[in-house]
């Protein structure tokens, strides 16, 4: 364990300074890199956030073993065969617990990958219309 800053931390700042420095300096190809750079940085800040919470990992492992009807601790695995099972048509939206496992693992990603997007965002709202239940 390393004082602080922490990597995420680092991340973050790293993150500002290409947005608050670099950006507003830069033009054409030099600005939308930066920006780039900078978004790059905060998916990897988010997803090392989103590791340290093992709750996750462990909710979608007992997601996709009863699913599955597995006892395979390797979340790879699991994820593996949920989509050959999906692909050979052995599982399809009809699968009891399937829609709502998709809907968590899609929404964790999205958490990472994407926390401005709007669909997202609405998705988080249960008023919102259309939002399915997690």
């Amino acid at each position: 364990m390393q004082d602080r800053p922490s990597p995420t931390e680092l991340l973050e700042a790293v993150a500002a300074f290409l947005r608050e420095q670099v950006v507003p300096a830069s033009s054409g190809a030099l600005a939308f890199h930066a920006r780039v750079a900078a978004n790059a940085l905060d998916i990897a800040r988010r997803e090392l956030l989103a590791e340290a919470d093992t709750s996750q990992a462990a909710e979608e492992r007992a997601s996709l073993q009863a699913l599955l009807g597995s006892t395979e601790p390797d979340l790879d695995a699991l994820q593996r065969t949920l989509c050959r099972r999906i692909a050979d048509g052995a599982l399809d939206l009809a699968t009891p617990g399937l829609a709502d496992h998709l809907w968590r693992t899609t929404r964790a990603k999205l958490a990472v990958d994407q926390p401005g997007y709007g669909s997202y965002r609405r998705s988080l709202d249960p008023t919102s219309p259309g939002t399915p239940t997690p």
